[in-house]
């Protein structure tokens, strides 16, 4: 009976790649996948890549329609950089619990109290909170981008985790919001140190989402990309990873010789999870759910987008 199920589900995961391909086709349809989805998404994704590629690729495509397989802000984030083209989500039930974490009003009277003070906020937010940003950034620049600022004084938005990663780097006064990511937030020093102990010749890899203590313990710090590439290029053979498992797909894929531990069984976001193949089929069909952002709150969005994306 379950070689009977495998079989059959084989044949209908085949039957909707046949189908994706041709709605692709007739839409002139891109696919953007975050590293964190299934693995049958990456699969057939167009790009893989962590927030900060993917918001390139939005803003650079030619492609008419865009299908964003992440959670709804990076929907929205395409939407803003990429404002004439089409973009879809394949569930729009895909949100970010760290993302409602910050509200317009709460931000708006923390800037009244620091009215010198430059607002940061990392990509993972709605498109209501970029607009009252002065400058995005993401795990992977975000360092770069504190540094790049003519500023003494910063309103960081919403990681409290990575908020405190970045305050190392640099001098600058750091407000921190009391944000943070329910997936990385999870991971524990005994978690890290129990897998340790099952295996002492790997090394700990770990995303700047993760609490202090966990990132103090890394052998090495970064984002979902910088792991990755990390891991290809080090010459050890064996790593345990702090960050969400849908990046197991890659590291399998860039480095099939290597081991690789999740630190916990528990680094799995739901939200990102919730997008299938079935979904992603059906959203090009119908061309549904639609992301829209409101044109002046999409206008001063923006403008915080394009400026993290000319740090260098």
């Amino acid at each position: 009976m379950e070689a009977l199920a495998l079989e059959r589900k084989e044949q209908q995961n085949k039957e909707l790649k046949e189908r994706l391909l041709q709605l692709k086709k007739e839409r002139n349809a891109i696919i953007l996948a975050h590293y964190y989805q299934r693995d049958e998404i990456q699969e057939v994704a167009d790009f893989r890549g962590d927030s900060f590629l993917l918001a390139q690729k939005a803003a650079e495509t030619d492609a008419d329609v865009i299908v964003f397989c992440g959670v709804h802000f990076m929907g929205e984030s395409a939407k803003i950089l990429a404002p004439n083209k089409t973009v879809i989500i394949p569930d729009e039930r895909a949100g970010c619990p760290m993302a409602d974490m910050v509200n317009v009003d709460g931000l708006r009277k923390l800037k009244a109290e620091h009215p010198n003070a430059t607002v940061v906020t990392y990509i993972n937010s709605s498109a209501d909170i970029k607009a009252e940003t002065d400058i995005c950034c993401t795990s992977a620049n975000a360092v770069k981008v504190i540094q790049s600022l003519d500023t003494d004084e910063i309103i960081w938005v919403p990681d409290k985790n990575l908020g405190d990663y970045v305050s190392k780097f640099t001098d600058k006064k750091m407000i921190i919001w009391e944000g943070y990511c329910n997936t990385h937030d999870m991971l524990t020093v005994k978690d890290v140190e129990e897998m340790k102990a099952k295996h002492p010749n790997a090394q700990f890899v770990v995303h700047p989402e993760c609490r202090p203590e966990v990132v103090k313990l890394g052998d090495f710090v970064g984002s979902t990309t910088a792991i990755i590439k990390y891991c290809k290029e080090s010459d050890c053979q064996e790593f345990i990873v702090g960050t969400e498992d849908g990046t197991g797909y890659q590291l399998r894929l860039d480095s099939p010789g290597k081991q690789f531990h999740f630190a916990t069984k528990f680094l799995v976001c739901p939200n990102m999870k919730v997008n299938n193949l079935k979904k992603l089929v059906k959203c090009l069909e119908t061309m549904q759910p639609e992301i829209y952002v409101p044109e002046d709150i999409a206008e001063k969005a923006r403008l915080s987008l394009e400026r993290m994306l000319l740090v260098k």
